[in-house]
């Protein structure tokens, strides 16, 4: 299967904004920013319609979860929206009852942690998904020539939830499994593999001109862990893309010592959190793919010109890789006043770094 005629990389809407271009490794004349989180806490319009609601609910709520995308991009002025949803969406909708407790995160009150709680995992069933797919077509209709990015959590770190029951500092439970029962590790990242897989085609089809996975907690692994017990799933999940001409990104945590693995899923841009610089990332990955990243989140609340001098080094040091998509290392804290974040896209879009520059 191809994208539809209306698909927005088709009929040309999308297909040469800087976004996509710079994910093909075109470097564009400017380049292109967006904020992991973009469409979070840290905007008043976001707490005022969320508030007092259940943020699942407002996910599988197309008109609820496509206002709260666009918002950050008519505030802002980034140059692509993020699909608002969870990475634990599709593990509801295939049955398992996770909930997201405000303050803490996904909450799974039965854990999946034996062999025959894996065996009880059941399928997603395609329908289930139609929310979803609606959603993404309304937001897509009103960001015209703006791209969105689909989204999906990669399966180690759906799996560290669903094992762990929720957030965990170092996934101990989960990497415990990993090497205790192998076999029903194997198939528990193949189930979380697919359902994210499914859930990142759904918004692809829709609408979506670039994918990202999201592997918050990988970095509690061993590169030999990784590579073993992990890529092939991660793998698996991106291979539901396939057949799409949908450029995918991979962003996860702590990254530093797995990145040529990652680099070898075959994804087409790798996103870098604020420990590793850009040059360094784009080194050991031989130059050979664009990158994302990977302003420190820590210093949006710095002084400007502690921030515009960060900014300005990440700019610089972006300019190894082939393309670069300017972002956080992480998503935006919920303290972070929104008008830093318009004011920073405002001085990216102004133009590469010069000696000069007096934006701050």
């Amino acid at each position: 299967m191809t994208l539809p005629p209306a698909h927005p990389l088709v009929d040309g809407r999308t297909a040469q904004s800087h976004l996509v271009r710079a994910l093909r490794g075109d470097r564009p004349e400017r380049p292109p920013v967006w904020f992991m989180r973009q469409a979070g806490r840290s905007l008043p319009e976001y707490r005022a319609l969320r508030a007092g609601g259940d943020m699942l609910q407002a996910c599988l709520t197309p008109e609820l979860a496509s206002e709260i995308t666009l918002q950050p991009v008519r505030r802002h002025g980034v140059d692509a929206g993020i699909f608002f949803s969870d990475i634990v969406v599709p593990v509801l909708l295939a049955g398992l009852p996770i909930r997201i407790e405000p303050g803490r995160g996904p909450v799974l009150d039965e854990p999946i942690r034996t062999a025959s709680d894996v065996l009880r995992l059941r399928p997603l069933d395609p329908a289930a998904l139609e929310p979803i797919r609606e959603a993404v077509a309304m937001t897509v209709a009103e960001l015209g020539s703006t791209p969105l990015i689909g989204f999906g959590g990669a399966p180690f770190t759906l799996a560290a939830y669903l094992v762990e029951g929720g957030p965990s500092k170092d996934q101990q439970r989960a990497r415990a499994m990993m090497h205790a029962d192998p076999r029903s590790w194997a198939v528990l990242l193949n189930w979380c593999a697919d359902v994210t897989g499914q859930f990142v085609r759904a918004q692809v089809e829709a609408g979506a001109s670039a994918a990202q996975l999201f592997d918050s907690w990988v970095g509690s692994l061993s590169a030999v862990d990784y590579q073993r017990r992990v890529a092939p799933h991660t793998k698996r999940a991106l291979d539901h893309l396939r057949g799409l001409e949908v450029p995918r990104i991979h962003f996860g945590l702590g990254t530093d010592r797995i990145l040529p693995q990652i680099a070898a899923l075959g994804v087409d841009a790798v996103g870098i959190d604020w420990r590793i610089p850009l040059d360094e990332a784009s080194a050991t990955l031989g130059d050979a793919l664009p990158l994302q990243g990977n302003i420190d989140p820590a210093l949006l609340t710095a002084p400007w010109p502690v921030l515009g001098a960060h900014v300005d080094d990440v700019l610089r040091r972006g300019r190894r890789a082939p393309a670069h998509i300017v972002n956080l290392g992480h998503g935006v804290p919920p303290e972070t006043d929104p008008d830093v974040l318009t004011r920073l896209v405002q001085y990216i879009h102004a133009g590469e770094t010069t000696p000069t520059r007096t934006d701050w």
